[in-house]
């Protein structure tokens, strides 16, 4: 087993090196160009179209709105990575990773944007009538039948990474939070993440997107709100906060009290993972999601998708870092969750920790949703529609299994596949760029024809 865990560490590193870090940045910078930096100059008419978004047009092909799309999207990716990634991130490559995290927000709004106009334009209907789509379907249906097997290599990556990533882990995070803030045992956690995960997923994708639609709302604002806390008792740091970023982005950052110092390239390195994890650009994850929602436009269903990147990264994942850097708290040597709780306790005593523990477990729990209806579709892609109910049955299990026991390796492994997703998505990508492009230019014609 040791022989095992070593290798697949090992193979962890590899798949989530450089070179998966410049494929996914280099797709998105690439995709950018190729757009004429659209999605960042749109970020506006996509904040209006999310806007609109919350209410659904039963007419258009569809099953949710696209409102309720997106926020099943932030339910999956807003989740652990928006507390303890971020902390990591800074902790190891210093405050200039906070930058870095910018940046790749930035690009990862084109790949966002152009996984969920393939998703959508190349969806179909499954035999039960669902609306179905993703990678696999803009594989299949874009590159065409000799190509097929790319998909089935994502779906079964999605599938089973799933467990782990959007389930198991979650679920460990959840129980070791309420643990150690509330002395609450980790069957117990466990039972209650079982009863809630078989309520909300066993009714498919419309309650899942019933309870993202009101819980991820209340979770974002509730946790920006304590954020902002933070940095208004610490207001006189905040200009310092981004010198500080700014600066740190581009020359080494000196060891300081319990931090032991970092490169520019440990910056870059950790920024850029931890950016990924976190908002999933790249991975083909959203996709999945804004193919059920209702459509009239590929390139709308696009624009409301890569907000997901905008609010998970640029504003979340903002919050926390600012506050650990304005706090000092960056400096005391603390990582993970704990860095985080310690910048929210110098502000809120007391109660800080509390504040971030209970944020972590909504997090992780809504992931927990949203992951459930990414690894339904991938599963459904290579069985059918029969594999639906026992899915949802075994992922309901996996939940209790995750929360009581220890699972280092099954995050390596999970962590592995992760990354392994992102190889199909990312060349279907770059391979079907062109119909993207082609889409986003004849929308904009007909609406700049329209006034």
């Amino acid at each position: 087993m040791q022989t095992f865990t070593a290798w697949m560490n090992s193979l962890n590193g590899i798949v989530w090196g450089p070179a998966m870090l410049v494929l996914i940045l280099g797709t998105g910078f690439y995709l950018q160009v190729r757009l004429g930096g659209m999605p960042i100059r749109r970020i506006g008419s996509g904040l209006r179209l999310v806007w609109s978004g919350r209410y659904a047009d039963p007419t258009l092909p569809g099953e949710v709105s696209p409102f309720s799309a997106l926020m099943t999207c932030l339910a999956a990716t807003i989740g652990v990575g928006n507390i303890a990634g971020v902390a990591t991130a800074i902790a190891l490559g210093g405050p200039g990773a906070m930058f870095w995290m910018w940046m790749t927000a930035l690009v990862g709004m084109a790949t966002k944007y152009a996984e969920v106009v393939l998703a959508v334009h190349y969806r179909e209907r499954d035999a039960h009538g669902r609306y179905v789509g993703g990678p696999m379907y803009a594989i299949k249906n874009g590159l065409g039948a000799r190509w097929k097997w790319l998909g089935t290599l994502f779906a079964v990556f999605g599938g089973v990474a799933g467990f782990g990533i959007g389930n198991m882990v979650q679920a460990n995070s959840i129980a070791a939070a309420m643990n150690q803030s509330f002395g609450v045992s980790h069957t117990a956690t466990g039972v209650v993440l079982l009863v809630l995960t078989a309520a909300v997923i066993l009714g498919g994708i419309k309650r899942i997107s019933a309870v993202a639609n009101w819980l991820v709302p209340f979770m974002a604002i509730g946790y920006i709100a304590a954020a902002l806390v933070v940095l208004a008792v610490h207001y006189a740091a905040i200009p310092a906060a981004f010198g500080t970023i700014f600066a740190n982005a581009f020359t080494p950052t000196a060891a300081v009290g319990g931090f032991a110092g970092a490169t520019v390239m440990a910056g870059i390195r950790y920024g850029v993972a931890r950016g990924i994890f976190s908002n999933e650009a790249g991975l083909g994850t959203a996709g999945i999601a804004q193919a059920a929602g209702y459509s009239s436009s590929p390139v709308h269903s696009g624009l409301i998708g890569m907000m997901g990147t905008f609010l998970d990264t640029i504003v979340v994942c903002t919050m926390t870092g600012l506050a650990i850097v304005v706090s000092g708290a960056w400096t005391t040597g603390a990582t993970g969750a704990v860095l985080t709780q310690t910048a929210f306790a110098s502000a809120m005593p007391g109660i800080g920790d509390e504040v971030v523990a209970i944020s972590l477990a909504v997090f992780a729990l809504t992931t927990i949703f949203g992951w459930s209806f990414y690894g339904e579709r991938c599963w459904n892609y290579l069985v059918g529609p029969r594999s639906i109910l026992p899915f949802r049955l075994l992922w309901t299990a996996a939940v209790f299994f995750g929360a009581v026991a220890h699972l280092d390796l099954a995050w390596t492994i999970a962590d592995t596949l992760n990354a392994l997703m992102a190889v199909p998505n990312l060349v279907s990508l770059l391979a079907l760029a062109p119909v993207v492009v082609q889409l986003t230019r004849e929308q904009l014609a007909r609406a700049l024809a329209q006034g």
